[in-house]
């Protein structure tokens, strides 16, 4: 009897260490998941505004009146429920360009003390 509850008082060791290790190996995937997503973060933080408009196309895409001039996927049949089955290639219909204005780019010396 002595020898069997070694047995299991070994097994329920390892089974704590399994555990523990298992439950270490999870928190350390949580904090690096933690640290890409900090990360990604504040690279979004540096990032210059993109202008966008409110189709979705780069302001690029846009001429000085407004008009978009990127092609697009255009509905041209349904089912029963009223849902495209069909697309074929057509311009995009907007007409203004509502994203955020562009900032220009403005280069400033550092202020130190140099008295």
């Amino acid at each position: 009897m002595v020898g069997r509850h070694r047995i299991v008082a070994r097994g329920g060791a390892v089974d704590n260490a399994r555990t523990a290790l298992r439950h270490r190996h999870e928190r350390k995937l949580e904090l690096l998941e933690v640290a890409k997503q900090e990360r990604l973060a504040l690279e979004a933080v540096h990032k210059a505004p993109e202008p966008v408009c409110g189709c979705t196309h780069h302001l690029a895409k846009h001429d000085n009146q407004g008009r978009c001039h990127e092609r697009v996927e255009v509905p041209t049949a349904w089912d029963e429920n009223k849902k495209p089955v069909r697309y074929e290639a057509g311009q995009c219909n907007c007409q203004q360009y509502v994203g955020p204005q562009p900032l220009s780019q403005v280069f400033a010396e550092e202020l130190t003390d140099r008295a």
